[in-house]
């Protein structure tokens, strides 16, 4: 039976889990973050010839039909789609729309390797909110953990070289928006599966890219020379035959990936998932250089080595304290 809420709503989690369900949450998170790595790579490939909100609602097409065929296929029941929690959906819905909108514009603009390496700092977001949001508790070595990450992405911006990017501080604001969905879904965890949270996310999708169509998709705002705002407000074109399999690989790889990371979340504390998404950054360097021909340079993989380091020693330190809290002396403070 899970714990009672708080004077203010919040689910609690509990602080022990079976190893079983313990290990499967971790592979979900762990497949969940390599699937979506194919959405990224998906995504840039195609910024340069569609605009945004044309590729999201494709996406977020082929992503609902997905989940419609798994309810159906797996005989589960539709009625899972039904929720009286409308308030806490429209507010997790809203910070997925405001995370993509604001990764993929800057994804557009920079090098894959420091788009995603910049969107990592998410996991530290998820261990500092999950202190507030959750009542989780966060040692003073993890703080000094994120502190770390945070130099990571001060290393990406490149402010000293006088080379700032903005582009990297539109991931940054996705990063933050990505960590607090997160805590909806930790909040939502006891009534609601991971299907229904990736239902109303692609209704959000769906309802809000119709709309940007509907006003930009004539191409009347188009004309910048700045790929993020280009991506943004491009006209809307018929894909050929041959982009076809790239617009489906996008939308099943969210879908499915969605779906494991969502579950993850459900499953496990906020601050013992987060850092095994990491596991798209290695793939993130390989795909920059394999498909868009891009390899970080000494500076980005600085700023990558100190957030992916902070994430790492994260997961340690958690680990620690599980054996702290199942009896093992050998256990220490966070």
């Amino acid at each position: 039976m899970p714990p009672p809420p708080d004077a203010a709503g919040i689910m609690r989690p509990t602080t022990r889990h079976a190893p079983s369900s313990t290990l499967a949450g971790l592979l979900l998170a762990l497949g969940g973050s390599a699937t979506l790595s194919i959405n990224d790579v998906a995504i840039k490939a195609l910024s340069g010839a569609y605009p945004l909100h044309q590729v999201i609602l494709i996406r977020a097409s082929i992503g609902m039909l997905f989940l419609i065929g798994f309810v159906w296929f797996s005989g589960g029941s539709f009625r899972q789609f039904l929720t009286r929690r409308r308030k806490d959906h429209l507010i997790r819905v809203s910070f997925v729309m405001v995370s993509n909108l604001t990764y993929f514009l800057g994804l557009a603009a920079l090098p894959l390797a420091d788009a995603v390496a910049i969107a990592f700092v998410s996991p530290l977001i998820v261990t500092a909110l999950s202190v507030v949001v959750l009542g989780e508790t966060v040692g003073p070595r993890r703080w000094a953990a994120v502190v770390v990450g945070m130099l990571g992405v001060l290393v990406l911006v490149r402010p000293f070289q006088g080379q700032v990017q903005p582009a990297a501080f539109l991931v940054l604001i996705s990063a933050f928006c990505y960590a607090s969905s997160h805590m909806m879904t930790r909040k939502m965890k006891d009534t609601e599966s991971a299907v229904t949270l990736s239902f109303y996310v692609q209704c959000g999708f769906i309802v809000v890219s119709s709309t940007m169509g509907l006003s930009v998709g004539d191409g009347h705002l188009a004309g910048s020379s700045d790929p993020s705002v280009a991506f943004l407000l491009r006209e809307w074109t018929w894909p050929p035959v041959a982009d076809w399999p790239v617009f489906l690989a996008t939308g099943l790889a969210v879908a499915i990936g969605g779906l494991m990371v969502s579950q993850a979340y459900r499953m496990l504390e906020a601050a013992l998932v987060a850092p095994f998404e990491y596991a798209s950054m290695p793939l993130a360097v390989i795909w920059g250089v394999v498909i868009f021909g891009t390899f970080p340079d000494r500076t980005a993989w600085l700023g990558i080595a100190l957030i992916i380091g902070a994430g790492l020693y994260t997961l340690w330190r958690e680990t620690r304290r599980k054996k702290e809290v199942t009896g093992d002396p050998r256990g220490s403070d966070l």
